[in-house]
């Protein structure tokens, strides 16, 4: 269970920072999650930046919206170079969809945090293949918090940690949403097109 850290303003010793990483399949609210810590962020007075891959316009140009259409105003930036040059004097920085973002997300997290920032991440631990995605899994590692949601299987209403993807293409990188995959368990999973959620 994940215990949100005090707001360290109320302690005398100098500022850390650290690194929060909310992982999981499609819907299974990790974006919900990413946007509850930053909302908490912003009652306690911290100064927060929230930045999310370019590619991802699926509901919105700038805003991180979730599947129950909670939101968050965000800067979609298209190198994770870039959030270190717009990061500033801010206390806390969000990343939404961290597995779009280059190899370079590894370093700059780190910096981050180094500095002083508590970095919340929010991404797919795993491919449309059961794969690890992208840095997920480095970013996982470094972090002194991971937090790993799961979604209900849309096949058999178990846990479900899997994004199934139901269109044809092959591409690692797909961004899509209920059209494009469903999430499943293990088993549903594995058992691909001989079961469906659908219908």
């Amino acid at each position: 269970m994940f215990i949100e850290p005090l707001n360290r303003r109320a302690h005398q010793t100098p500022r850390t920072g650290w690194i929060e990483v909310i992982c999981g399949s499609m819907f299974s609210g990790k974006t919900e999650e990413l946007i509850r810590r930053l909302n908490r962020a912003k009652i306690a007075k911290q100064k927060t930046q929230i930045f999310k891959p370019t590619m991802d316009q699926r509901y919105h140009h700038e805003n991180i919206v979730s599947h129950n259409d909670n939101y968050i105003h965000s800067t979609p930036v298209d190198q994770a170079s870039k959030i270190t040059e717009l990061a500033g004097d801010c206390e806390v920085v969000g990343v939404d969809e961290a597995q779009f973002f280059d190899e370079n997300i590894v370093d700059v997290v780190n910096e981050l945090a180094n500095s002083g920032k508590r970095v919340i991440i929010a991404g797919l631990d795993m491919d449309y293949l059961g794969k690890p995605f992208g840095s997920m899994p480095q970013l996982m590692a470094m972090a002194e918090f991971v937090t790993k949601v799961h979604a209900i299987c849309m096949v058999c209403g178990e846990v479900a940690s899997h994004s199934y993807r139901l269109a044809a293409s092959k591409e690692q990188v797909l961004v899509g949403e209920t059209d494009s995959y469903e999430a499943r368990c293990r088993r549903c999973f594995n058992l691909g097109d001989t079961v469906s959620g659908k219908g």
